[in-house]
């Protein structure tokens, strides 16, 4: 029979053991609670990495980020108000008539040079606008503070007609805006393109199914209409007004 001493012995021990086993089952809990804390750590810095990569090409509404190079959209000139043209433009022929008068005559085409400025005050409706010209060449326009150009059109290539009073609002920052009839064949369309993506700067083409000429090029208070598109002709004097009149604007925005 054990003597009392050793049966103390032996309770201690019991007691010790029990002490470690519990103190063991802690760490193994405390270790469990870290990982599952590290796991919810690394999924929250991961949520906001999407967070701000998805919204890192926000650009307020301007839109343009994926757009196809061929459009040469230019978000930062202003608001992407349209779907852009990625069409691979025909390289243009050599230039044969450079000044603007000769190209115009050549090509069958008016030129209507020092217009009536119609006014540049700013309307907040993309449906408003009545212009004398067609296409317009000045006149009140859509213009907002919060958008990028205070709303004006952004530079570039668009495959559909955009709001007229932001296209407007372009010109009135000095850029040049080729347009097109809807009906002018493919190829001829392309031709245009070319000329448009040979010198992109501060450039808008866009068709317009409105406008009384089939070809024509518009910067504030001047215009180049063309009855029919004459091949070269038309685009030499396409090129002689964009080299004429680009960047004039009575609000000149940085090209």
């Amino acid at each position: 029979m054990a003597s009392r001493k050793e049966e103390k012995e032996r309770l201690r021990k019991q007691r010790l053991a029990a002490e470690r086993r519990e103190a063991s089952s802690g760490r193994q809990r405390l270790l469990v609670g870290y990982a599952v804390a590290g796991l919810l750590a690394a999924a929250v810095v991961v949520g906001i990495v999407i967070v701000i990569a998805s919204g890192s090409g926000d650009d307020g509404g301007s839109g343009g980020g994926d757009a196809p190079e061929n459009a040469a959209i230019d978000p930062g000139s202003g608001v992407v108000a349209g779907e852009p043209d990625g069409r691979e433009g025909t390289g243009p022929p050599a230039v044969e008539q450079a000044r603007l008068e000769q190209a115009a005559r050549a090509a069958g085409c008016e030129l209507r040079l020092d217009l009536p400025d119609e006014g540049n005050d700013h309307f907040t409706r993309e449906d408003q606008g009545d212009y004398d010209t067609s296409p317009p060449t000045s006149g009140d326009h859509y213009g907002v503070v919060n958008e990028n150009g205070s709303g004006a059109l952004a530079d570039g290539a668009y495959i559909d007609t955009p709001p007229l009073s932001r296209a407007v609002h372009a010109l009135e920052h000095g850029r040049i805006e080729i347009q097109y009839g809807p009906d002018l064949s493919e190829e001829d369309q392309l031709a245009i393109k070319g000329v448009f993506n040979e010198d992109p700067n501060g450039m808008i083409l866009f068709p317009n199914p409105d406008m009384n000429y089939e070809v024509a090029a518009a910067a504030w208070t001047n215009l180049l209409g063309c009855d029919a598109y004459e091949g070269a002709a038309t685009l030499d004097a396409i090129r002689a007004f964009r080299d004429t009149f680009r960047g004039q604007g009575p609000e000149p925005v940085p090209i």
